[in-house]
C-alpha cells in the first residue's frame, strides 16, 4: 500500500489524509457505513502492511505540499530519515519521526506488521547525490567508458560489493529495524545488490529481531557489471536462504502476461499454463509431481523452502488485477471479471509460500487503466471507499480466504520436504486449466486430514472424482467460508467455472 493511495480519498473518513497519522485513526467509515483505514486492514485480517517508500525521497517538494504532487518515491534521497510529505509539519524534523513511530506502533497494537520498501539500489541523483559528494565515484558502478552504469532504468546503480556501500545497507536496515521497530523489508530490484551483501543483510536483521521477514524482486531492469553468479537474482535465490523472492511464475501464470495486457492466463481461460500455476502452488521447490521443463519463466525449483517464495498476481507495478481483467476479458460483464478475480487470489492464498496482494484489490480497486501511476494524480491512485459498499460480496471472499490460511497450516508448509510429502496433484486427464490437488497426513499439524483444492480456470464446468468420504465444503461456485459452506458425500463433483472447489474431511 502507499500512504496516499490508502487514505487520501474524500469518502475515507480519516482526517490526516495522506500521512503517516492516517494508520493511527480508529473509528473511521465511508460515508456508506463501511470501516475504513486500519479498522478495515483489522477487518480483511492481514497479518502485515508493505508500505510503499517512507524515506526521504526527492521528487516531492515538502515545502509546495498545497500543490498535491504524488510520487511512489523510488527515487530515494536521504535513507535514513522519513518522508515529510506524511508528516502534519515537514519543517519541524522530529515531528516526521514521531508521526512515523506513532504509525508503527498504532499497527502493532493492531497486531499488524510493518514491511518497508526500501531501494538501494540506486540514487534519484547521480554527481550531485550524497554518496558522490561523499566520495565521488565509489558508491556507484560505472561503465567501461567512465558513465554510471544503469541496471535499474533510473541512471545510475549502486556497488554493493564495496565495502563502504554494502555496509551502508546493512547499517541502514539495522537502524529502521532497532529504531522504528519496523519488521521487515522490501528490496526494489534486488538483483543488482550482491548475494553477499544480501545474506549480511538478513543475518544482521534477525539478530535484531529473528521474525524479520527480507524480500525482494529478483531481477534487475538492465544489464549490470555485477557477474550474473554473484546477483541476487531469482534464480540465486538458494544462495540466499533467509531471503525471499517475488513469483513472476505465478503472477503471469494466473492472469496473463504483464507486457501484454490482453493476454490471459489459467484462471481466464487461457490453456497450457497448469505446469507453471504448480510451480507457484508448491512454492518453486522441488516436487516429484511437477515438471520444472515445462514452466514458462523457471525451468528449475530455485527455492530452498516455501518461506523464500512470495506468491502474488499484481502490486502497485503495471496493471491492477481490475484493469488487467477489464483488459483481457472486455467481453465480460464485472461480475464474471470478479469471479475471476476470487480464483486468481483463491490460487495465491492455497499456495505454499507467502501470499502477497495489492490495497484495495479486495474492494475491486481500479486506476482507470493506467499501468505506470507512479506520478499519476489521487484520482488515478486513490481507493474508492465506496467500491467496499458495492463490492461487499468480493471483499467477504477475501476476508475469508485470509481467515481459511490463518487458521490452516496445511497452507503454510516450511519445509521442501513436508510439501513434497504431503501435497499429492490428482491425476485430470490434461484437461485444460483445470489443476486438482490434495493436502495430506494432516500436514503441518492442520486439524483437517485433508484438504482437496480444485481450480477451474475454464468457461465451463469441470468434473472430478473425490473419493467417498464425510467432506466439508469450504469453497464452490464463487463463494467460500472459512467454517464451512455445507457437506459432501464425495463422488462425481462438478467444479463450476472460474472457480474454485475446497473440501476438507477430518478423519
Amino acid at each position: 500500500m502507499h500512504h496516499r493511495d490508502f487514505s487520501i480519498h474524500p469518502n475515507s473518513g480519516i482526517a490526516n489524509k495522506g500521512k503517516f497519522l492516517a494508520l493511527t485513526e480508529d473509528g473511521t467509515t465511508s460515508p456508506l457505513g463501511d470501516k475504513t483505514g486500519i479498522d478495515h486492514l483489522k477487518e480483511l485480517g492481514v497479518t502485515h502492511v508493505h508500505i510503499l517508500p517512507s524515506y526521504d525521497y526527492n521528487s516531492v517538494d515538502e515545502t509546495q505540499l498545497p500543490s498535491n504532487q504524488y510520487n511512489w518515491g523510488y527515487d530515494p534521497y536521504n535513507y535514513n530519515a522519513p518522508e515529510g510529505s506524511y508528516s502534519t509539519n515537514p519543517s519541524d524534523p522530529s515531528t516526521r519521526v514521531a508521526e512515523m513511530k506513532e504509525m508503527v506502533k498504532s499497527l502493532h497494537d493492531a497486531g499488524i506488521g510493518v514491511i518497508m520498501d526500501v531501494v538501494y539500489n540506486h540514487t534519484a541523483q547521480n554527481d550531485d547525490s550524497n554518496f558522490s559528494l561523499t566520495a565521488p565515484g565509489y558508491y556507484y558502478r560505472h561503465r567501461n567508458d567512465g558513465s554510471y552504469s544503469d541496471a535499474s532504468g533510473c541512471g545510475n546503480e549502486t556497488a554493493s560489493e564495496r565495502q563502504q556501500m554494502r555496509d551502508y545497507i546493512v547499517n541502514s536496515v539495522k537502524y529502521w529495524a532497532e529504531e522504528y521497530h519496523i519488521d521487515g523489508f522490501r528490496f526494489d530490484l534486488m538483483a543488482i545488490h550482491d548475494t553477499t551483501t544480501m545474506n549480511e543483510v538478513a543475518k544482521t536483521l534477525k539478530e535484531v529481531n529473528p521474525n524479520i521477514f527480507v524480500y525482494g524482486e529478483g531481477w534487475t531492469a538492465g544489464d549490470s557489471p555485477l557477474p550474473v553468479s554473484q546477483r541476487a537474482l531469482k534464480d540465486n535465490v538458494s544462495a540466499m536462504p533467509q531471503i525471499a523472492v517475488f513469483s513472476d511464475d505465478i503472477r503471469d501464470a494466473i492472469k496473463g502476461h504483464y507486457t501484454d495486457a490482453s493476454d490471459r492466463g489459467f484462471a481466464t481461460g487461457k490453456p497450457g499454463l497448469e505446469e507453471t500455476v504448480k510451480i507457484g502452488i508448491v512454492g518453486a521447490t522441488q516436487h516429484p509431481q511437477v515438471d520444472y521443463s515445462k514452466g514458462n519463466n523457471s525451468k528449475k525449483a530455485y527455492a530452498l523452502s516455501p518461506r523464500q517464495v512470495v506468491n502474488y498476481v499484481s502490486c502497485h507495478d503495471d496493471l491492477t488485477l481490475t484493469d488487467k481483467l477489464a483488459k483481457s476479458l472486455p467481453d465480460d460483464d464485472e461480475q464474471a471479471r470478479q469471479r475471476a478475480a476470487k480464483l486468481a487470489q483463491t490460487i495465491v492464498f492455497t499456495s505454499q509460500g507467502t501470499p502477497f496482494m495489492f490495497a484495495g484489490e479486495e474492494v475491486f480497486r481500479d486506476k482507470k487503466g493506467v499501468h505506470n501511476s507512479y506520478k499519476s494524480p489521487d484520482s488515478i491512485n486513490a481507493i474508492d471507499w465506496n467500491l467496499k459498499h458495492e463490492n461487499a460480496d468480493l471483499f467477504n471472499y477475501y476476508k475469508e480466504l485470509i481467515k481459511l490460511r490463518k487458521t490452516h497450516p496445511a497452507f503454510r508448509m516450511s519445509t521442501a520436504e513436508d510439501v513434497a510429502k504431503n501435497l499429492v496433484f490428482d491425476k485430470t486427464d490434461d484437461k485444460s486449466n483445470l489443476i486438482s490437488y490434495s493436502l495430506k497426513n494432516n500436514a503441518n499439524g492442520d486439524s483437517w486430514k485433508e484438504i482437496k483444492v480444485v481450480f477451474n480456470g475454464s468457461n465451463d464446468p469441470q468434473y472430478i472424482k473425490v473419493p467417498k468420504a464425510d467432506w466439508l465444503v469450504v469453497a464452490e461456485d464463487g463463494q467460500l467460508d472459512a467454517e464451512g459452506l455445507g457437506t459432501s458425500r464425495g463422488g462425481r463433483l462438478m467444479v463450476a467455472p472460474r472457480s474454485a472447489l475446497i473440501l476438507a474431511r477430518e478423519k
